[in-house]
């Protein structure tokens, strides 16, 4: 921070007041002592601070001076003269000045740490909006991608119907050979248990050769449950297999999920 802003937040009159903590006033200390600017106004504040004090202090003039020096002149038996007490509001309107001073720092102060708090927040809660923004751009750019592919007319839709497994479930291959694209829709999968993972294959069915073309990674992350997959040269059947995590190199047939043919 530069000096003028420094000296501008008023911590320094806190310094002086002795308001802030031992940490605070020990990096002031140090600060004044390598900066001869900020050693000043410190000088500075505390003559201000005591030139307050001493213009509201109560004072006697000359002349009652001497009129306290003649009785006693006058008077060879010393007495004690009794003097009305002299009432000088200014002397207590300082001590309130400087009291509501202090309060006028110490609440600058406060509004000071609030506002720099508030910035902060407001980066923090700005870099969280453009990160979500940035994925949610991502995301969108993927379906917009998806959703060229699936209304392609080119894209030839495989229905993959459930089996003895799972007879309720259900999914779809969307295969664009033109653009070497293949497409799952597996929303009519249902979650696969911790460790395991749904696995595609495609199917040559004389005689029965199967290939595998992918995984259906992070599936309940997975939200719209449309998932990219290898491209294939050609292919008579589809199938999901239920598989371990990490895939296996052969269909277990006991865990066919769904099945369809080109």
């Amino acid at each position: 921070m530069e000096n003028k802003e420094y000296i501008a937040s008023g911590i320094l009159e806190l310094y002086v007041y002795g308001l802030l903590s031992e940490a605070e006033n020990e990096e002031i200390a140090m600060r004044a002592k390598n900066d001869p600017e900020i050693q000043a106004e410190i000088v500075s504040i505390e003559k201000s601070i005591i030139a307050l004090s001493s213009s509201f202090s109560p004072f006697n003039s000359v002349g009652n001076y001497e009129r306290i020096k003649e009785k006693l002149d006058l008077n060879p038996s010393p007495k004690v003269i009794e003097l009305e007490p002299k009432r000088n509001i200014s002397h207590y309107l300082g001590w309130a000045a400087a009291v509501i001073l202090l309060m006028g720092i110490g609440f600058m102060y406060n509004q000071l740490t609030v506002t720099t708090n508030q910035v902060v927040n407001a980066e923090t809660e700005k870099s969280k909006i453009e990160k979500e923004l940035n994925t949610l751009t991502l995301e969108n750019k993927a379906i917009e991608s998806s959703l060229a592919i699936i209304r392609d007319t080119n894209t030839t839709v495989v229905a993959l119907g459930g089996q003895a497994v799972a007879p309720e479930s259900y999914a779809k291959v969307y295969w664009n050979k033109e653009a070497q694209k293949v497409y799952i829709d597996a929303s009519g999968l249902p979650e696969p248990p911790k460790g395991m993972v749904y696995q595609v294959w495609s199917l040559k069915l004389n005689p029965l050769t199967p290939t595998s073309i992918g995984l259906l990674d992070n599936f309940n992350d997975n939200d719209k449950r449309l998932f990219p997959i290898n491209a294939i040269i050609d292919a008579e059947a589809f199938g999901i297999t239920l598989e371990p995590a990490g895939g296996s190199l052969t269909p277990t047939m006991e865990q066919l999920y769904t099945l369809g043919k080109v």
